[in-house]
């Protein structure tokens, strides 16, 4: 038979695979121009895509460092736990597993510190931590905020980033927008300066209290902005939304933030406002 006329082809030399040893974590792709990218490049660029000017999200710690003057943090010492008022199982799970992840506590971090020799009370919010949603802790710690900077005179900044509301603490978590609407309206009575920074992304019920109610509202290039997402917006209503409706450029050109900066610049023209205002 001619199968049994063929050969058995024998094994050739041993081939060989060029292995490139990648290290873990050091890379990083870009959701907007796709590239990859190293990720000390993109760290030493104030988190900036080098190739086409992406945004991406930043570490408390990182914004701390880039916004705030050396040596010039003092973490307020707010000792509160998270509740569970639904008491579900996997929270507080969840929560210690982000902790050991994140390297933060919760979603926001607050205290005082100087810009450029200006001193301030800062709260910087992580939307690594639960999207940087709003519970409880959350809700306290930026009206304690508000409530130093009325006590210290000193002016309020808040960078905000959140994907609303915690659903894990129900209408608890719900509560803390009328808590920190109030506490901001107390700081207006007493003249104080209030700036908020809309960072990527900022929506639901951190949009809809003390994101939007600054004296002057900033925020960052491409950042999306709002209550609902498009698609849920679009059933309500029933009708089709402009393209980009939700992003800053939008927002800016239609009165809701007054101006757009460049995360590069954006702690200089802080120190400017604060200069202006006092």
């Amino acid at each position: 038979m001619i199968v049994d006329k063929i050969k058995k082809r024998e094994p050739s030399a041993k081939q060989i695979t060029n292995k490139v040893d990648i290290p873990v974590g050091k890379w990083v792709k870009c959701d907007k121009c796709k590239e990859i990218i190293y990720k000390e490049t993109v760290r030493s660029n104030e988190g900036i895509c080098p190739n086409c000017g992406a945004y991406f999200r930043m570490h408390i710690n990182k914004r701390l460092e880039s916004i705030i003057d050396e040596g010039t943090y003092k973490r307020f010492d707010l000792d509160i736990e998270t509740s569970n008022p639904l008491e579900l199982e996997d929270y507080p799970k969840k929560l210690k597993s982000l902790r050991e992840k994140t390297g933060i506590q919760e979603a926001v971090a607050c205290g005082t510190g100087e810009i450029l020799g200006e001193k301030v009370v800062i709260c910087i919010m992580d939307s690594g931590f639960l999207m940087g949603s709003m519970g409880v802790v959350v809700g306290e710690k930026i009206t304690y905020s508000i409530e130093q900077a009325i006590k210290q005179k000193l002016p309020l900044i808040i960078f905000c980033t959140s994907g609303g509301a915690r659903m894990q603490e129900g209408i608890i978590s719900l509560m803390q927008m009328a808590k920190t609407t109030a506490a901001l309206s107390k700081l207006n009575e007493a003249g104080g300066l209030y700036i908020s920074v809309l960072t990527d992304p900022t929506y639901g019920g951190v949009t809809a209290s003390f994101a939007s109610i600054a004296d002057i509202v900033l925020a960052e290039p491409g950042a999306m902005i709002g209550f609902a997402g498009q698609r849920v917006i679009e059933q309500t209503i029933g009708e089709k939304l402009p393209e980009g409706f939700q992003t800053a450029e939008f927002l800016l050109e239609h009165g809701f933030i007054d101006k757009i900066v460049d995360r590069r610049d954006l702690k200089e023209t802080l120190h400017k406002l604060i200069q202006m205002s006092f």
